[in-house]
């Protein structure tokens, strides 16, 4: 496979990585809570728009006032003094973020109060919710999960709630970090939150001309919407009405777009503002909020120098006020404040250490990124998954380049045009890219790939280098050469090993009647069918000559699974060799099989400028002479004892001892016959019958042994060993041996 086909596939997973990871929770989380954050800190602070400011209640002012802390303390007719000294100033909206909910300690205090809110004609409330646990998610397709304050209002006093021009709840999720907020309470009946009243209050003016563009579009749509003066419209019956209709005609704001950019009859500032109207309502239920900076970005005029106005000597005038949108509500100036008075929320602009923001600042955040149709806006899903996969794909052609420098210097390009358009868009747009997943993720993944895959290429040449010396050479050498450690790789070697021989019947007349092509031919597919049993056994050849194979299995230590595989490779050469046989294409090549283990030397064996890597010892030669005993009993695998102890997973026929040619210690023989859960009921019948005749040999009980070996010949004509003991029970029978007898068979020939 190509090197470039590889690089390209790296990248696509790469790119698949990155758009999972991207739609997984904690893909979400990541952004949210350190992508966010950088974003954020990257852009640092920017001005607040004039439109909307705070009046803080706040430590200062109640040591001014001689009050306490906690706002609901605070007198009534404080707030109605406040109201009317804001109005005076000519103050657009007022939104009180305190509860009237229930009667205050003074009744003149209260009714000063509805008066003064009944007059103003401009006032709106924050209610509470009551306090639940539910799922919160900051999108339509997240699903990170925060508590929150669950729906169910709580009531105003009558007398208040007939008063004022609006009120609505304005619900944050209690989570770690506050990034955004509901314009509509989905789970609370599609309630909406303090900033939508109060922007839909501040668009009225271009109701008529949103109207207008409607009728243009769907008159039938336009029909059905509220009409009449906006100062008596009720605005919680006109914004449901608004969010039905685009909730359900999702193509209405395509639409109105469409018409609002050909119409030359608004001003700038009019069709900025229909826009954004278009937005609130066409939009998701919950809008991440674009800070302006720290706590008390959003101009913050503390409690009682509003309320003093221009008779105060701190420098505000009633142009400070006219015509914003102005929030009261606590908002503390340092951190002992917020021990007091709970009502913060950790944004990425706070710290643990440091000033958290006050619920009634975020609610104006909120207001003011509605009047700038400028929220954070977090880049389309397919948006963000087709920009993490061609990102993950660019890293992998980037690791195509062969020279590390190279490498280093596009990814850096890399990083700092992607970096650097993500700052310019949020920077500029308020669009919010990915930038933890591709910068934090991807390209260490990239990275590590790129290096596992440089690895997997040395290897796979290491591994083709392995494979022309293994035709020639044992693994563990042909491992030294690729690892530049050739004097290792020619140095001997004790071990312990199994030794295998092989010797194939009748070769040498095969071998005077066949071309040397088709003997060759022949060869190379008898071969074929030995070595591939020897190598899925973990074994290796380790010399052919002729007709003849020797493989060897070796460890530094004596292992059971070292000879067990042994056993296996030769009942599967055996049954590979009877294939052979049968294809019927050439003259059969019988073969015997022989297995010994011990103690065997590896290494390099020769002289001058000829060397051949092979085994040395005794144990080559007794296997060597093992195989040869098949010869006289008609088997076809002969193992030693040495072999065989141990190891229950095979049917042996025992065959007592035998000394071989050249030999001086008997050898304790068996026949290698097939696996025990394989074996069949005549194999078992052989095998314990065979025993008992032995075992009467041994005993020199010559007529019993007779007995049972003709009984075995007479139901398995063509078994050798018995046919062999059965003979030399005769001659024992008819020549009985003097003096000390010894049961060991002895072979002269090879």
């Amino acid at each position: 496979m190509a090197i470039w086909f590889k690089h390209l596939c790296l990248g696509v997973i790469i790119g698949l990585m990155g758009m999972l990871i991207h739609v997984s929770p904690a893909g979400h989380w990541l952004e949210e809570k350190f992508g966010l954050y950088w974003l954020f800190h990257l852009r640092g602070a920017v001005t607040a728009p004039e439109k909307v400011m705070v009046v803080a209640i706040d430590q200062y002012s109640a040591a001014k006032l001689d009050l306490p802390l906690t706002p609901r303390s605070w007198p009534r007719d404080l707030h109605a003094q406040l109201i009317e000294q804001l109005n005076q100033a000519g103050a657009r909206i007022i939104v009180f973020d305190l509860i009237f909910d229930k009667p205050g300690d003074i009744v003149a205090h209260d009714e000063r109060l509805i008066d003064s809110m009944e007059k103003a004609g401009n006032i709106v409330l924050v209610e509470r919710l009551v306090h639940d646990d539910s799922a919160f998610y900051a999108d339509s397709q997240a699903l990170d999960e925060h508590r929150i304050t669950k729906e169910g209002p709580i009531q105003l006093l009558p007398a208040v709630a007939q008063a004022i021009r609006a009120h609505a709840p304005f619900p944050l999720p209690k989570s770690e970090q506050v990034n955004h907020y509901w314009v509509f309470k989905t789970d609370a009946g599609d309630i909406p939150t303090i900033p939508a009243v109060v922007f839909q209050i501040i668009a009225l003016p271009v109701y008529d001309d949103l109207i207008r563009l409607l009728r243009n579009v769907d008159p039938a749509h336009a029909a059905a919407l509220p009409a009449g003066d906006e100062t008596a419209m009720d605005i919680e019956d006109l914004i449901f009405s608004l969010h039905n209709l685009f909730n359900h005609q999702p193509q209405l704001a395509a639409q109105l777009q469409a018409e609002l950019h050909r119409d030359t009859r608004l001003n700038p500032a009019d069709k900025h503002m229909i826009q954004a109207l278009i937005n609130l309502y066409a939009g998701e239920d919950t809008r991440y909020l674009n800070f302006y900076g720290p706590p008390r970005s959003i101009k913050t005029i503390p409690y009682y120098q509003a309320l003093q106005g221009s008779l105060s000597d701190t420098g505000i005038t009633d142009e400070d006020f006219k015509d914003k949108v102005i929030f009261v509500g606590f908002s503390a100036a340092n951190q002992p404040e917020q021990d007091v008075v709970r009502d913060d929320y950790h944004t990425v602009f706070s710290n643990p250490d440091g000033l958290y923001i006050s619920g009634v600042e975020i609610a104006a955040t909120a207001l003011a990124n509605l009047l700038e149709n400028k929220p954070v806006r977090p880049l389309s899903r397919i948006g963000s998954l087709g920009l993490l996969f061609v990102f993950g794909f660019g890293l992998g052609v980037i690791f195509l380049i062969r020279h590390k420098p190279g490498v280093a210097i596009a990814c850096a390009v890399l990083i700092l045009l992607y970096a650097g358009g993500a700052f310019y868009y949020f920077k500029d747009a308020s669009i919010w890219l990915p930038l933890v997943i591709p910068l934090g993720l991807q390209i260490p993944a990239a990275f590590f790939g790129a290096i596992l895959l440089k690895y997997y290429e040395a290897k796979l040449d290491r591994q083709q280098l392995k494979e022309a010396f293994g035709y020639f050479l044992p693994e563990r050498v042909v491992n030294d050469i690729v690892k530049n450690a050739g004097a290792m790789a020619f140095s001997n070697q004790l071990v312990y090993g199994a030794c295998l021989a092989t010797d194939a019947e009748k070769y040498t007349a095969l071998a005077e009647k066949l071309e040397p092509q088709q003997l060759a031919q022949l060869m190379n597919d008898y071969y074929a069918a030995l070595f591939e049993p020897v190598r899925r056994h973990q074994g290796i050849v380790s010399d052919v000559v002729g007709d003849a194979m020797l493989a060897i299995w070796s460890k530094t230590s004596a292992k059971t699974d070292l000879r067990k595989e042994a056993c296996h490779a030769c009942l599967d050469i055996a049954a590979a060799i009877d294939s052979f046989n049968r294809a019927g294409t050439h003259q059969p090549l019988p073969t015997r099989i022989g297995l010994h283990s011990g103690e065997m030397l590896l290494g390099n064996i020769g002289a001058l400028h000829h060397y051949e890597y092979r085994a040395i010892g005794d144990i080559v030669n007794t296997t060597n002479r093992i195989q040869g005993v098949n010869k006289y009993l008609g088997t076809r695998i002969l193992v030693s004892s040495e072999v065989i102890t141990g190891l229950d997973e095979f049917l042996v026929r025992p065959l007592g001892d035998f000394l071989l040619t050249g030999k001086s210690t008997p050898v304790n023989l068996f026949e290698l016959m097939t696996h025990s859960g394989s074996a069949s009921e005549r194999q078992l019948w052989l095998c314990e019958n065979f025993s008992r005749a032995l075992n009467a040999y041994q005993r020199q009980q010559w007529s019993e042994a007779c007995e049972i070996f003709n009984e075995i010949l007479d139901v398995m004509p063509e078994d050798g060993p018995a046919r062999f003991f059965l003979t030399a029970c005769q001659q024992y029978q008819s020549a009985t041996p003097t003096g000390p007898w010894d049961p060991v068979m002895r072979i002269s020939n090879k």
